[in-house]
C-alpha cells in the first residue's frame, strides 16, 4: 500500500471515531441533562444549604409509651482494646423516625422496601404554630392545607408535607408529650387533611410531635388511613423553623433493616 493510500485511510479511520465519540458524548449529555430535568422540580431552587431536621437520641428522649426508645451497652471498651463500640437496643418508633405502611398493616410495605424515589421529596411546610398555641391538640385541617396552596402554589407529587407545630422546642419537657394531669397532648394531622393529600399523591407527612395523630386521638385515624395506602410518616422532625414553606428537597434517611415497621432516621433539607 502506497504512503499517500495509507495517509488517507488512517484521516478516515480518525474522522469515524471521532463521529462515533461525539454522538455518543451527545447521547450520554442528552440522559444526564433528562435526569436534570426530571429532578428540576425538587431542586431548582435550592441553593446548597443543608438543615438537619432530626434530634440526636438517647434513652431520655420522649417516647409515646415513656419508655426509653435506645439502650447503650459497652461491647468494647477502649481502656481495654483500643477501639470502643456500643451494643444498641433500638426500639424501631423513638426519636425522629419513620412509620413505615407495616407499622399499621399486616403485609404492608417494610422501611427496607420504601421506593427510593420516594425519599427525596420537594418539601412543603405548614406553620399551624398559631393555633397550636391555643389547642395542644391542633391538627393540620384541608383549609390549612387550602391556604398554603393559595399562598405557595400546587403540592407537587411525591412530595413531604411537614407540620410545623413549634413542638420541637418543647422537647426537652414534659410538655413534649402530656398535659400536667397526664393526658397526652400534642398536635397532628386531621384525617380530612391527609385524605386530600392522598388524593395529590403526597409521598410523606411529617410531624414535630410524637404521632401523626394528635395527642387526644382515640383511633389513630390517620395511623390506619395513610399508612396502608402504601405511603409513609415521619415523626418527632426538628428545625421546620429553619427551611422556607416551599422550595427545599428533602432527603429521607430510611434504615433498611428487613421486615421493618419504621425505625429512627437521619433527615435532612437542602434549602
Amino acid at each position: 500500500m502506497c504512503n499517500a493510500c495509507l495517509i488517507e485511510d488512517i484521516k478516515s479511520s480518525m474522522l469515524s471515531r471521532r463521529a462515533l465519540f461525539t454522538g455518543a458524548a451527545a447521547t450520554t449529555a442528552a440522559v444526564v441533562a433528562s435526569g436534570l430535568t426530571s429532578a428540576r422540580p425538587a431542586l431548582a431552587q435550592a441553593t446548597g444549604k443543608v438543615v438537619d431536621l432530626t434530634h440526636g437520641y438517647d434513652g431520655s428522649f420522649p417516647t409515646f409509651d415513656g419508655n426509653p426508645g435506645i439502650l447503650y451497652e459497652p461491647a468494647v471498651k477502649f481502656a481495654d482494646a483500643g477501639y470502643q463500640l456500643w451494643k444498641l437496643t433500638i426500639f424501631e418508633h423513638t426519636g425522629t423516625h419513620i412509620d413505615a405502611p407495616l407499622h399499621f398493616t399486616a403485609d404492608g410495605t417494610s422501611v427496607a422496601d420504601l421506593p427510593p424515589e420516594r425519599l427525596v421529596c420537594p418539601l412543603c411546610v405548614i406553620d399551624i404554630k398559631a393555633k397550636a398555641r391555643d389547642d395542644a391538640n391542633a391538627m393540620v385541617e384541608p383549609d390549612d392545607i387550602e391556604k398554603w396552596v393559595s399562598a405557595n402554589g400546587a403540592i407537587p407529587a411525591g412530595a413531604c408535607v411537614a407540620m410545623n407545630s413549634g413542638w420541637a422546642d418543647k422537647v426537652a419537657s414534659p410538655d413534649y408529650r402530656n398535659t400536667p394531669d397526664g393526658k397526652f397532648a400534642f398536635p397532628g394531622f386531621s384525617k380530612a387533611a391527609t385524605d386530600m393529600l392522598a388524593g395529590m399523591d403526597v409521598a410523606s407527612i411529617a410531624v414535630d410531635t410524637l404521632s401523626l395523630d394528635p395527642g387526644n386521638s382515640a383511633d389513630f385515624a390517620v395511623h390506619f388511613s395513610w399508612l396502608p395506602g402504601g405511603r409513609y410518616g415521619i415523626e418527632n422532625v426538628a428545625g421546620l423553623d429553619n427551611v422556607p414553606a416551599t422550595g427545599a428537597t428533602v432527603f429521607v434517611g430510611a434504615p433498611t433493616h428487613k421486615g421493618g415497621t419504621g425505625g429512627p432516621a437521619r433527615i435532612m433539607a437542602v434549602v
